[in-house]
């Protein structure tokens, strides 16, 4: 399955991202906690460079929490200022805040005794699409301030965010790279909403994803869906069951494929099945 989404906006956001980036004095970048290898933007690195760079894992209250103890352990070990965050719940926020103030500390100090007037520290908020910025940035500022929605693609224009007086936030759109040289990426990327289901086929999506759990979360799957087993089943056969389990039959007693694909892959983002994270530190190497 060739997965590929590009849309002509997001060319003109990489051009964006590269000529604001003298304006700002940290970057947030923004991932999914239940996927940050796939949700991570190869290109990033190179437009950031050696700019300071908080890594923002959100979504948290998804993501497993033993796999995010581990890549917790994984980023510091890089040497990244990492944190991870709800930004529905708002938890990890005001770490966050903290940690921008901390890391700007020097910079602040500098600049008073060079007798220049204080400015709020400008950052820049990067992200892939659906993974949760507006959201972010509306609750960073504590009020709705940027557009948000459960669907890719809803933030468009560059704005500047006042905060309070210590921090600016410039909101810009969520990129994602032109290809994908790893399948599995596009996968991680398809399970979790961050390219539009219109453009998939969501039936075998939905397969591949149970697929996937059958083997790294078999008890998850199977008290959700009540499947008696589920290891050694091809994801075709668990759509089927998980189908009839769930009543999801057309006439002539067969399954309604895509009705249940919809609800696995609603249920899976929406955390139902359980707390999941679909990559692990080692998947680095």
């Amino acid at each position: 399955m060739n997965i590929q989404w590009f849309p002509g906006h997001m060319a003109k956001t990489r051009r964006i991202l590269s000529e604001n980036l003298k304006l700002v004095d940290i970057v947030i970048e923004l991932l999914d906690a239940r996927i940050p290898l796939s949700s991570k933007n190869p290109e990033i690195d190179e437009i950031i460079k050696d700019k300071p760079r908080i890594v923002a894992l959100n979504k948290s209250d998804l993501a497993d929490r033993e796999i995010s103890k581990e890549w917790s352990k994984w980023y510091s070990s890089q040497g990244y200022t990492s944190i991870f965050i709800d930004s529905i719940r708002g938890e990890g926020i005001n770490d966050l805040k903290a940690k921008l103030r901390l890391m700007m500390k020097g910079k602040i100090e500098r600049d008073r005794q060079k007798g220049r007037i204080f400015r709020p520290i400008r950052t820049m908020v990067v992200g892939i699409p659906n993974v949760g910025k507006s959201s972010f940035i509306n609750k960073v500022a504590g009020r709705a301030t940027a557009a948000t929605g459960d669907r890719p693609g809803v933030t468009r224009s560059k704005q500047w965010i006042r905060i309070n007086e210590e921090i600016e936030l410039l909101d810009t759109p969520g990129i994602l790279w032109p290809k994908f040289d790893d399948q599995q990426v596009g996968l991680n990327l398809a399970f979790t909403g961050a390219i539009k289901d219109e453009i998939l086929d969501t039936t075998e999506i939905a397969a591949r994803l149970l697929a996937r759990l059958s083997q790294t979360y078999p008890e998850n799957l199977k008290a959700r869906f009540k499947l008696e087993t589920v290891e050694g089943k091809d994801g075709a056969t668990l759509l089927e069951e998980t189908g009839r389990k769930r009543g999801c039959i057309v006439s002539g007693g067969e399954v309604d494929y895509n009705r249940i694909a919809a609800i696995v892959l609603d249920e899976f983002r929406g955390g139902k099945i359980g707390r999941i994270t679909l990559e692990r530190p080692e998947s680095v190497w």
